[in-house]
This record gives C-alpha cells, sequence and structure tokens, in this order.
C-alpha cells in the first residue's frame, strides 16, 4: 500500500557541456534503473512533471533543460545546431555515470535522443520518441532543393533579427498563462498554469518573459544529409514507441516511410491529441507508456 504522505518535488542539479551549465532535475530513487525525459523546443524540463510523478516509483527519473532552455545557460555564440544538443545529452549520460539509460523525449528532443541511441545503441535500453523525427521527407527535399547560398543568407539576416529583438515581455503572469493557452488549446487549466510558472522569469521592471533564448527561433543552416541521419537511425537497436497526434502538424512516420529505417519500432497515432500528446491525452499516454516500459 502506498503512503498517503506527498512525496518530495525534484531537486534541481547542473552538470558541465562545452564550457555550459545546464540544468536537469531529480526526481529520487536512485537505485532504481534510470530514465532520461528529454523536452522539446522553446519547452523546459518541469514539462514533465505529471509523467515524472507517474513513474518515480520504478525509476530514477531525470529530467533535463536543454541549452539556451529552462534554467539551462543560453549559448554565447547562438549554437543551438543538432550536433551541440546531441553533444550535451551525450555528456548529460556520461556526466552521470549510466552505462545504459531509457529515454522519453518529445519533439527536437526526441530528435537528438534518437541520434544517441543510434551513436551509442548499448547506451539505450528502451526509447519513447513523441514526435521527434525532424521535418518530413517532403520537407526535407523542398529544403534541400533550394540553393545553399540563398539558405546560408536568409540565416544570417534570421540570426541578425534574433539579435536585434528583445524578448517579449509579459504585464503579468496571467498575460503569459493566456499565450500558452492559445497556443495548445488542448491544455487543461491546471496544465497552462504549471507550465506557464516554469517557463517565465521577472525582468528588472517588473514585466515577465520566456527563459528560452530567441536564437532558438533560428534553424541551423545546415544538417547532416538525409542519407547519415537515415543510417543512424538504421543503427538503433533498442525498441522503439513512435507516437504521434492526428491533429499535429508532424507526419506519421507509418505512413511517410520513416519508420521502415528502424529495426524494432511500434508507431501509435493517438485520436484528439496534437504535438504535446503527452499532456493532450495524459492518461493513455502513461498506459501505453508503463506497458512499453
Amino acid at each position: 500500500m502506498r503512503s498517503t504522505t506527498p512525496l518530495p518535488g525534484p531537486t534541481s542539479n547542473s552538470f558541465i557541456s562545452q564550457r555550459l551549465r545546464l540544468h536537469y532535475v531529480d526526481w529520487g530513487n536512485p537505485e532504481a534503473p534510470p530514465l532520461i525525459l528529454q523536452h522539446g523546443g522553446r519547452d523546459h524540463c518541469r514539462s514533465w512533471d505529471w509523467v515524472a510523478q507517474e513513474l518515480r516509483d520504478d525509476w530514477h527519473v531525470i529530467a533535463a533543460d536543454l541549452r539556451g532552455h529552462g534554467d539551462s545557460a543560453w549559448s554565447p555564440d547562438g549554437d543551438y545546431s543538432m550536433n551541440a544538443f546531441v553533444y550535451d545529452f551525450a555528456q548529460l549520460v556520461h556526466s552521470l555515470g549510466y552505462e545504459q539509460v531509457s529515454i522519453i523525449a518529445h519533439s527536437l528532443g526526441g530528435n537528438i535522443a534518437t541520434r544517441f541511441a543510434g551513436l551509442y545503441p548499448q547506451k539505450v535500453g528502451k526509447l519513447v520518441n513523441i514526435e521527434g523525427l525532424g521535418p518530413t521527407p517532403e520537407q526535407a527535399a523542398e529544403r534541400d532543393a533550394r540553393p545553399i547560398a540563398d539558405r546560408i543568407r536568409e540565416w544570417i539576416a534570421d540570426k541578425r533579427k534574433a539579435a536585434g529583438r528583445m524578448p517579449r515581455r509579459y504585464p503579468t503572469i496571467e498575460a503569459a498563462y493566456a499565450r500558452m493557452k492559445e497556443e495548445n488549446a488542448y491544455l487543461t487549466d491546471e496544465q497552462a498554469r504549471h507550465l506557464t510558472i516554469h517557463a517565465i522569469s521577472r525582468n528588472e521592471d517588473g514585466t515577465w518573459s520566456w527563459k528560452f533564448d530567441n536564437y532558438l527561433n533560428v534553424w541551423a543552416v545546415t544538417d547532416l544529409p538525409q542519407g547519415e541521419i537515415e543510417a543512424l537511425w538504421a543503427a538503433v537497436t533498442c525498441p522503439l514507441l513512435l507516437l504521434y497526434g492526428s491533429d499535429s502538424f508532424a507526419s506519421n512516420p507509418e505512413r511517410d516511410g520513416r519508420a521502415r529505417h528502424f529495426s524494432d519500432a511500434r508507431v501509435i497515432e493517438y485520436a484528439n491529441a496534437g504535438h504535446w500528446l503527452h499532456h493532450d491525452q495524459f492518461r493513455r499516454f502513461m498506459k501505453d507508456v508503463k506497458h512499453f516500459l
């Protein structure tokens, strides 16, 4: 029988990667097998709190803030390339001394974790990837069809805009909360408030701004060639659960062909769910994840 005494929340910690101090939270239970929860773009580690509370009895849950997100440091040179993110993730696993981890990762975090699993297949026991394989084949082909000089010039222009853009300021937390609700209509009031509280910080003048770096809005101009990304996918040996929302902008990899690159992958699509399906259909998500893990 479980105790009715509320369990404490996570403890905050940090590690160093490429001279950046990056933040993570630890939900305790260090004798249990490790499970890393990795958020997506412009999100933060505390968006996993509901998931962590469900899994903390059976797992040693770690949730990390990516560089430029949450309470992690911003990159001084605005380096938010995939290689930088993958290095940071590998450094987290190395710093914590884990021989093997299981991972639940969303969006950008899923892209990072899947590449890590292809680079170090022996390091990953199981992987849940929530809409985290990057651009669809059509989007990638359209991007690569543009002359590289045009893409670099656009990237330079966008970087300059980001450098001169002040973070948006909200007069109150309630105003920021309203923006959070606008971004994802599926969120309950409780979810939106919790996500907002941990995503925002107070400015000197008393206003509030999102914690993430504006440079994150400018994607790196180049990435690995698609064939090399697919080779990393093919190198993943652990069981892989790919989750997609029927109302999301993301493309289902079973239908667009990307799932065929994995040796042991299952795809599940969630009705009445968008890109943040782990919030939108939480109970179903937890049931599927617990069964998979």
